[in-house]
Parts: structure tokens; C-alpha cells; sequence
């Protein structure tokens, strides 16, 4: 099942991940009138709560520097509506899906029953992306309603990830620190990319050191290594959950029927490698110590 989990994030990640990377989804922001691609990127990604607050919002995303998200929240909300922001969303990254692959709106109907009966079954408690994005896959544009079904997953493990920082004892930073340190996300841009200061990240890095997570360089020490194995592990082992309504022969029919469509994906050279994501290449052997 862990295996499983992984292949299913491998899988539906590059169709969720468009909306960060297309470029006319990154023009979303500055579209609606709010400034500059971050503002953006914190409308679009806890629009599906409402106008939240930055409190929760940070509580949330669980990596982002608190100090970012109150840049951007709650001042987006005097200058465009949740609702508006969902709708351009979606509407923007179905778009840059059938650009990536005009078949995929006759594709998508094998993939939709299963990845619904995914997110109907899973259960919503402690999730709260999830819960929130599973309200909202009700699109009748098909490919739009593959992207947000995605996206649903992609939160769910998502929320799983950061309830296992946070039993690991791993702050939002200190989780960045040590995913850079391990060699996934760029950990020349990891930093900037996530709002942290230069004194918040060098204080995360002390803390890494000092429980023998990260060694004199910055580099993940074989401890640390391993901790981001337990991570990721713990992260496969809740995120399982997904695929306990299809059975075994369902869910591996659903994985080969996503895999061209990711590979379609990848092809055109939407997503970067590396990324701040943590995805890796479709080819590339899997690591566990994927970023947040």
C-alpha cells in the first residue's frame, strides 16, 4: 500500500503541480489585480477555505514563513473574491492540460470514476485542504474536474505530511532545512521560495545540528537521512488511506491509465527538475526524501 501511495503522488502531482508552473496560471495573480505571483499562489491555494485569515493559513500550508502568507492574506481578499480566484484557477489549469495533451478530455473519462471514488471514501477529519478542495470537484468540464480531483489527493497527503512534521518535531523551516540538506529541493532557492529570513533559516539549521540531523556543512548526516526516511514513510503510510476503496486490480488499472498522461506531461517541460516541489523525474529511481 505504501508503494502504492507513493506511485499514486508520482502520478497525480505533475497534473496538480501546472497550476504553479504554466504560465498562464502564474499570471493569475497579476490577471485579478493582486500583486505579484505570490499574492497570487496564497489566493489560489486557500481559496477553497474562504477568505482565511493568516493564522490558520500558515497553519495550514505548514511551510511557508508566517510573515509571506500575511503579505498576502488577508489584503487579497479586499481586491478579488474566494469564488473568483477558484474559478479562474480551475479554469487555468484545465487549460494548460488540454494544451499539454489535446486527448485528454477523452482520457479523462476512464480516469474520473476511480480518482472520485478515491476522494469520495477518504475521510475528511484533521485534513483540512483536503475537505476543502473535495467540496469543490464538481466541475462538468471534465478536465477541469480531473485537475481539481487531483488536486484533492495532492492536498490530503499534503495535510498527512505536515501532521508528521509536526509529530517529528520538525517546525515549518527546520523541515525545509533539512529536505534541502538532503538533496531534493534546490537549497540555494529553497529559502527565498519559502519566505524564511537568512537569521530564521541559520537558527533552523543550529537546531538540525544540534540533534544530529544536519552535520557542520548543512548537509543531512546519515540521522538525518534517516529521519526524512521515517518522514516520508509515516507521510506513504497515512496517505495509503487513498486507495483502500479500489481494489488492488482498480487501483493499478487507474496508475497505468495516469502514466501517459504524466509522461505527456513531463514532455513538455511544464514542471522544472529539480523543483521546489520535490517531485522527481517519472524515470528518475524514487528517493524518500522528498521536500514538502
Amino acid at each position: 500500500m505504501e508503494l502504492q501511495a507513493r506511485s499514486l503522488w508520482l502520478l497525480t502531482e505533475p497534473l496538480h503541480a501546472v497550476c504553479y508552473f504554466d504560465e498562464r496560471c502564474r499570471d493569475l495573480g497579476k490577471d485579478l489585480g493582486l500583486k505579484g505571483f505570490w499574492m497570487g499562489y496564497f489566493a489560489s491555494r486557500t481559496a477553497p477555505l474562504g477568505a482565511v485569515e493568516p493564522a490558520p493559513a500558515t497553519a495550514v500550508l505548514g511551510v511557508f514563513a508566517p510573515g509571506m502568507v500575511a503579505r498576502a492574506l488577508p489584503a487579497a481578499w479586499s481586491i478579488v473574491a474566494p469564488a473568483h480566484v477558484l474559478d479562474e484557477r480551475g479554469s487555468r489549469a484545465a487549460h494548460a492540460l488540454r494544451r499539454v495533451d489535446p486527448e485528454l478530455e477523452h482520457t479523462a473519462a476512464e480516469l474520473l470514476p476511480p480518482l472520485q471514488t478515491i476522494v469520495d471514501d477518504a475521510p475528511a477529519t484533521a485534513r483540512p485542504l483536503f475537505a476543502a478542495n473535495r467540496a469543490l470537484c464538481d466541475h462538468a468540464d471534465p478536465v477541469e474536474r480531473l485537475w481539481q480531483l487531483t488536486t484533492a489527493i495532492r492536498e490530503f497527503r499534503g495535510d498527512a505530511h505536515h501532521a508528521v512534521l509536526a509529530d517529528e518535531g520538525l517546525d515549518g523551516c527546520e523541515a525545509l532545512v533539512l529536505a534541502a540538506a538532503s538533496g531534493r529541493v534546490p537549497k540555494d532557492t529553497m529559502r527565498e521560495d519559502r519566505g524564511w529570513s537568512e537569521e530564521e533559516w541559520a537558527a533552523a539549521t543550529d537546531r538540525l545540528r544540534s540533534r544530529g540531523l544536519v552535520d557542520a556543512h548543512g548537509d543531512a548526516t546519515g540521522h538525518g537521512r534517516q529521519e526524512r526516511e521515517r518522514i516520508e514513510k509515516a507521510t506513504d503510510r497515512l496517505a495509503g488511506r487513498l486507495l483502500r476503496a479500489l481494489p488492488e486490480a482498480e487501483t493499478e488499472a487507474l496508475l497505468q491509465g495516469l502514466e501517459p498522461v504524466v509522461r505527456r506531461i513531463l514532455a513538455a517541460d511544464v514542471l522544472p527538475f529539480p523543483n521546489p516541489i520535490g517531485l522527481p523525474h517519472l524515470d528518475e529511481p524514487v528517493r524518500r526524501d522528498t521536500g514538502s
